[in-house]
C-alpha cells in the first residue's frame, strides 16, 4: 500500500483552510448541517487525498457535534436515547465504511478513494440537492408543511404502529415504541455514508423525521448525539491507520467555530425557504465542480481515455473555481441576510423610539 501523503502547510494553505472552515462554519450555522459537504470537497481541492479528507472532517467535527448536542438538550431538544441507539448502530456502518475506504486505497491508491469520495458527493448531492430545491420552490410558492411532507407521515404512522415482539423501545420525541430493527439499517447507513464522505446527517435526520416521525428540531437536535458518537468512533478508527491530519482538523474547527456563530444569526432573518435555497444551490455547485474531477481520477487509474497534462489542468481549474464560487455564494447570502436583517431591526427600534417619544409629548 502506498504511503499516507499529508500536504504541506505553508502560510497560504493554512488561510485558506481557516477561510474554508470559516465559510463551511457559517453554512452550517445558516442551514443547520455540519457542512461537511463543503469542507470536504474543499480540503480535496487543495490537494488532500480523499481518505484522509473524510477521516480529518470526521475529527474536526465530533467536538462540535458534542458541544452543539450539550446545549441544545438545555432546552428539551435531544432525544438522548434513541440519539445513543443510532450512534451504535452507526458506528458499525462506520467501520464497515473505513474497512471500504482503506480497501479502496490499497487497491487502486489515494487516486481511488479521491475516485470514490467525488462519485458518492454527486450521487448524494444530486439527489438531496434536488429535494432540498424542489421543497425550497413549492414552500416558496405557499404549499403548507403538510403537504409536503404528507408521505413521509404516512410512512412514520406505519412504524410507530409496527410491533416485533423482543425489539420494541419507547422514546420520548415521539412519545411511541419503535423497533430496533427498524432503527438499525437507519443508524448503519448513517454511519456508512459518514465514513465514506463525512455527511452522515443526510441520512439521519431526514430517517429520523420522516421514517420515525420525530420532529424535525429534535431530529437535528438528535443527530449531533449520534454525530458525536460515531465521529468519535470514526476519527478513532480512521486515526489507528494514521489517516486523520489532526492540523487540518484545528485549523478548519478554528475557522468553523467563528463562522457558525454568524450563520446561526443570519437565519432569524430569512424565511425558511430561502435557507433551503442556499443550500440546495451550494450543494448543486458542488456537485458540478467534484465532477470536473472524476475524468481525471479515470484517466489516471486506466479507466478512461488517457487525457493529456493541460485537458487535466484545465479540468482541475473548473473544479476549483465552481468550488470558489459555491463558497463565495454562501458566504455572501449569509452576510447579505445578516445585515440586511440588522439594518431592517434598527429601523424599526427607531420607529419604536420616535413612536415612544411622540406619545410621550
Amino acid at each position: 500500500m502506498e504511503p499516507i501523503q499529508f500536504i504541506d502547510l505553508n502560510v497560504t494553505n493554512i488561510l485558506i483552510l481557516f477561510l474554508v472552515g470559516f465559510v463551511g462554519g457559517m453554512v452550517s450555522g445558516f442551514i443547520g448541517s455540519g457542512g461537511a459537504f463543503v469542507l470536504t470537497p474543499a480540503m480535496m481541492s487543495l490537494g488532500v487525498s480523499g481518505i484522509v479528507a473524510v477521516a480529518s472532517n470526521m475529527a474536526h467535527k465530533f467536538p462540535k457535534a458534542l458541544v452543539g448536542a450539550m446545549k441544545r438538550a438545555e432546552y428539551g431538544q435531544v432525544d438522548v436515547k434513541l440519539g445513543v441507539i443510532m450512534g451504535i448502530f452507526a458506528e458499525a456502518g462506520v467501520m464497515v465504511g473505513k474497512h471500504l475506504m482503506t480497501g479502496i486505497r490499497g487497491a487502486f491508491g489515494s487516486v481511488g478513494t479521491d475516485l470514490y469520495v467525488s462519485v458518492v458527493f454527486v450521487v448524494v448531492l444530486a439527489v438531496v440537492g434536488g429535494f432540498v430545491l424542489r421543497d425550497a420552490l413549492r414552500e416558496k410558492k405557499g404549499a403548507s408543511i403538510a403537504e409536503l411532507h404528507s408521505n413521509q407521515t404516512r410512512l412514520a404512522r406505519w412504524v410507530q404502529g409496527l410491533h416485533i415482539p423482543g425489539t420494541m423501545v419507547h422514546f420520548d420525541s415521539i412519545g411511541k415504541r419503535v423497533s430496533l430493527l427498524v432503527i438499525a439499517p437507519l443508524g448503519f447507513a448513517t454511519g456508512l455514508l459518514a465514513a465514506s464522505i463525512a455527511v452522515g446527517g443526510f441520512i439521519g435526520v431526514p430517517a429520523m423525521i420522516y421514517v420515525l416521525g420525530v420532529p424535525a428540531l429534535m431530529a437535528s437536535a438528535t443527530e449531533l448525539v449520534v454525530a458525536f458518537v460515531m465521529g468519535f468512533g470514526g476519527s478513532l478508527y480512521y486515526a489507528m491507520d494514521g489517516f486523520v491530519d489532526i492540523r487540518l482538523s484545528m485549523i478548519i474547527l478554528a475557522g468553523s467555530l467563528f463562522g457558525i456563530q454568524i450563520g446561526a444569526i443570519g437565519t432569524t432573518y430569512v424565511k425558511d425557504y430561502l435557507v433551503k435555497l442556499v443550500m440546495a444551490t451550494i450543494m448543486l455547485m458542488v456537485l458540478v465542480s467534484r465532477f470536473f474531477y472524476i475524468p481525471g481520477y479515470l484517466s489516471q487509474l486506466g479507466m478512461g481515455p488517457i487525457l493529456d497534462p493541460e485537458t487535466l489542468n484545465t479540468l482541475n481549474r473548473l473544479g476549483e473555481g465552481v468550488l470558489g464560487l459555491a463558497l463565495l455564494f454562501g458566504a455572501g447570502m449569509i452576510l447579505s441576510a445578516l445585515v440586511k436583517g440588522m439594518l431592517e431591526h434598527r429601523r424599526e427600534r427607531s420607529s419604536e423610539v420616535v413612536l415612544g417619544e411622540s406619545l410621550m409629548d
